[in-house]
């Protein structure tokens, strides 16, 4: 194959998967591992496709420019949430010190909760309510609470924070791409997830397959600084697989 159509060949994968790892284009290709780092290469500086590490991905991402309502994202992917939370729930202790952040899937999270001896903070509003009614220790940090989604935010919520170090947290994401790593729209939302997560020995981002590839309008943690639960990859996500850090939960 010469090199033209193998550049053509290389951008229709990525086009129709959203995402190609290095050995499947080697395969389909039939071309060697250099060769095809070069073509990505290549690629990647004429603008047709993003070099990711282990493959690339898609140009475009989907964007997301604004939160849903707390009450509108209720009904969006509500099955795999809980699949999700259901395995999250598990990989609390007794001991741990656990920062939940706020949205719906942390909030299946919270319903799936067993373990009431391990300590809670939570800058979600609903999730500390849920979080006491179960009789589990919870604390809330000080700020001002952002109506769309009822979280506390803030420099004084930060501040807070920052005096904290958890042994496990769970985040939700807008989006989750290699490239961008880990999004949200808004930037008092994001510095309480960066701060937050920074400040975690495990930290597991928890979303549902429409996450992925899509990018928000602020990157709050690289894509390799946290473990991603979801329920299931999208079809023919190769990179995402080969990134490592990648829990499925789908049920059999």
């Amino acid at each position: 194959m010469i090199a033209e159509e193998r550049l053509t060949q290389i951008v229709r994968m990525v086009n129709e998967r959203g995402a190609v790892s290095v050995p499947e284009i080697m395969t389909a290709l039939n071309a060697s591992e250099s060769t095809v780092r070069r073509d990505l290469v290549k690629l990647d500086r004429m603008g047709l496709i993003n070099k990711v590490h282990g493959g690339a991905t898609r140009i475009r991402e989907e964007l997301v420019v604004s939160d849903q309502s707390f009450v509108g994202r209720h009904a969006l992917h509500m099955e795999q949430k809980r699949q999700i939370a259901k395995f999250a729930a598990t990989l609390i202790e007794p001991d741990d010190f656990v920062f939940i952040d706020g949205g719906t899937t942390t909030e299946c999270l919270v319903d799936a909760i067993t373990e009431t001896r391990a300590t809670y903070l939570t800058n979600s509003l609903p999730h500390a309510q849920r979080l006491l009614a179960k009789g589990c220790r919870t604390l809330l940090p000080g700020g001002e609470v952002k109506p769309v989604t009822e979280v506390l935010v803030g420099a004084e919520t930060v501040n807070t924070i920052r005096r904290y170090h958890f042994t496990l947290g769970f985040w939700g994401t807008n989006g989750a791409g290699l490239e961008t790593g880990f999004t949200t729209p808004e930037f008092s939302e994001a510095a309480v997830k960066q701060i937050s997560l920074e400040h975690t020995a495990r930290p597991y981002v928890v979303a549902d397959s429409s996450k992925f590839s899509k990018s928000s309008l602020i990157t709050f943690a690289e894509f390799d600084d946290a473990i991603v639960i979801t329920d299931c990859l999208p079809k023919n996500e190769g990179a995402y697989r080969s990134a490592g850090n990648v829990i499925e939960v789908e049920e059999q």
